[in-house]
């Protein structure tokens, strides 16, 4: 009788001895490691979700991008913080321009220079202009330096002789005589609008003179 059950089911499933063996081995390691899940659950994940109503709205009732936005102002103030951080190029010295990586004593030196020449930068991109500093350097150190405009030396147009006008940079011989000439038969130049009317200038130079010029 204790032969009949074994054999039954060994003719029934077709399993040899190491059969039967290995069959059992394999149910106690899914039965352990079924048990270990039960023991010890897997961590949940967890999805925090930022409530972004404490920005304020996003649009207005016409759809379009609302100028009160709370993502705007939380930009913007982090845009400030960080603007207060650049190098301002109209009030530093040339020790502060050294710190800057590709930049030495030479081309801080020229830097200065060249700003006293202008009487001040109004943006950062006239470094372009300063002798010596390549482009790579520029595009290195652009990003860390502003220029306020504000800090500019303006000269006076109506009153100003031939060489405070023509230490600007940007001033050919010619179009300062001929500003002269024109001051001296008009009495007195309203603007630079006037200057280009009268083709004593063209509206390029118009556009890069005027921050520095005064009526």
């Amino acid at each position: 009788m204790k032969r009949i059950l074994p054999d039954l089911l060994k003719n029934w499933f077709g399993y040899t001895r190491r059969e039967r063996r290995s069959s059992f081995f394999l149910l106690l390691v899914t039965l352990a490691i079924a048990g270990i899940r039960f023991i010890v659950p897997a961590h949940n994940l967890t999805i925090q979700v930022t409530d972004i109503s404490s920005f304020g709205p996003l649009f207005d009732s016409a759809g379009k991008t609302s100028q009160n936005s709370g993502i705007q102002s939380h930009y913007n103030k982090n845009y400030s913080v960080q603007r207060e951080r650049l190098l301002e190029l109209n009030s530093c010295d040339s020790a502060s321009l050294e710190s800057l990586p590709g930049l030495g004593p030479v081309l801080s030196s020229r830097i200065i220079k060249y700003r006293n020449l202008l009487g001040g930068f109004v943006s950062v991109e006239q470094l372009r202009e300063v002798y010596g500093l390549s482009e790579e350097t520029y595009k290195l150190v652009s990003v860390m330096l502003k220029a306020d405009s504000g800090l500019v030396r303006k000269i006076p147009v109506n009153s100003a002789d031939y060489r405070q006008l023509i230490r600007l940079p940007y001033f050919e011989r010619s179009e300062v005589s001929s500003i002269l000439k024109y001051r001296e038969l008009m009495k007195k130049v309203e603007s630079i609008g006037e200057l280009v009317e009268n083709k004593i200038i063209t509206p390029e130079k118009a556009k890069k003179i005027s921050p520095y010029l005064s009526f």
